[in-house]
C-alpha cells in the first residue's frame, strides 16, 4: 500500500491510499479519484516531504514499522466524507431506493425492452436492469434516453 497527499485544481488536498504507483496512474487515468471537498477529478500529487531520520537518530531509536492498514478487498479509491457527501450519499440511496420500488426489474433484458418501449412495441414503463458497455453505447445511438443506476456507495465500501 502506499500513501499519497493529492490536491485538485483548486488547491484542495487530501490523502489516499493506493495498492501501487500504477493502480494510482491507473485509477487517475480514468478519473475515479475525486477531490472529498469540491469532486473534482483534476487531482494531482501534491508536493510531499519526505520523511527522513539523521543517522544519529537513526541509531538511537529502532525504526518504527507503520501498520499496514486493512487492504479493502476491491481497489478503488477512498475518502473521509464531509457533511456535505453525507448528505449527498443520503440523496443518492433515497433515489437508488424510489426507482427501484417505482420501477420493474428487467434484469439481462433491459436492451431488449428499452427498444421495445422506445419503438411502441411494449407499454411505457419505468424499468431497471443491466447492460453491458458496448449495449449501452448502442441504446443512446438509437436515440433510446435512459441514465444509469450507481451502485450505492455502502454497496463498494
Amino acid at each position: 500500500m502506499i500513501r499519497y497527499t493529492l490536491a485538485c485544481e483548486r488547491k484542495h488536498e487530501f490523502e489516499i491510499w493506493f495498492n501501487s504507483s500504477a493502480d494510482y496512474d491507473r485509477q487517475i487515468r480514468r478519473g475515479l479519484v475525486g477531490c472529498p471537498v469540491c469532486n473534482s477529478t483534476k487531482v494531482d500529487k501534491a508536493v510531499m516531504a519526505p520523511a527522513i531520520r539523521s543517522s544519529a537518530r537513526r541509531r538511537a531509536e529502532p525504526l518504527e514499522v507503520a501498520e499496514k492498514p486493512s487492504a479493502p478487498t476491491e481497489t478503488g479509491p477512498v475518502a473521509m466524507l464531509s457533511p456535505q457527501e453525507t448528505e449527498f450519499r443520503a440523496k443518492l440511496r433515497e433515489l437508488h431506493e424510489h426507482l427501484t420500488k417505482n420501477a420493474v426489474n428487467v434484469g439481462k433484458d433491459f436492451p431488449d425492452e428499452a427498444r421495445k418501449i422506445h419503438y411502441g412495441e411494449a407499454e411505457q414503463r419505468s424499468i431497471y436492469g443491466e447492460a453491458s458497455p458496448e449495449e449501452a453505447k448502442k441504446l443512446r445511438e438509437e436515440g433510446i434516453e435512459f441514465q444509469p443506476l450507481p451502485p450505492l456507495p455502502d454497496e463498494k465500501n
